[in-house]
């Protein structure tokens, strides 16, 4: 549970404002189609976190327990960094789709998410937590919360969150979760204690 709403958490609050919730703004107002945008935000996600997460476990069983604390540690304050810093969307809102609302939101968001925060986030949150579903249906339901609002409601969200705030709310919640880590207080699931490398 503590991994499903960690994931969750995070990266909900990570996505407020960044370019993925800005897509989902242009593609609302290119296509009024929402139903078919929120489905192709939803498939592209647990594609991408699904990799994100094959990953993060590869790596947690790849460095052994010691050496991923340093890693995790350090990249979850690098993580709490990276929130602050401003994000942008290039796409140009006027560029005539080829294709239908659900199989543009689907190629866009799975390209757009490549490298992303969440991305990395998921990767590391799932070499930090032993269960991968959870991690995965956290990260997911996260950009769900954020992303379904804006193409529902529209632009109007955007413009009247304090998104400076929000991204420095997600930042420390990064950076402690880092310094437990580094402490070798992980912050693990109930019964367990530290980080949870996969068995060989």
């Amino acid at each position: 549970m503590e991994a499903l709403l960690i994931s969750t958490g995070v990266v909900a609050l990570a996505e407020i404002g960044d370019k993925t919730q800005l897509l989902a703004l242009v593609l609302a107002a290119r296509f009024r189609k929402p139903l078919p945008i929120i489905l192709g935000i939803l498939l592209a996600t647990l594609f991408n976190h699904a990799f994100a997460g094959v990953v993060g476990r590869w790596v947690a069983a790849a460095l052994g327990p010691d050496l991923l604390r340093g890693v995790l540690g350090i990249g979850f304050i690098a993580m709490a960094v990276w929130m602050l810093v401003p994000d942008g969307y290039d796409e140009k809102p006027d560029r005539a789709p080829r294709f239908g609302a659900f199989l543009t939101t689907l190629v866009a968001f799975f390209l757009i998410e490549m490298g992303d925060k969440t991305q990395v986030a998921t990767v590391a949150l799932a070499a930090k937590y032993a269960s991968l579903v959870a991690v995965v249906t956290g990260t997911t339901l996260g950009m769900m919360i954020s992303n379904v609002p804006a193409v529902v409601i529209g632009n109007g969200i955007a413009e009247r969150l304090p998104l400076k705030l929000i991204h420095g709310i997600a930042a420390v919640v990064f950076f402690v979760m880092g310094l437990f880590v580094l402490l070798g207080q992980g912050i693990g699931m109930p019964g367990h204690q530290g980080l949870h490398p996969m068995p060989t």
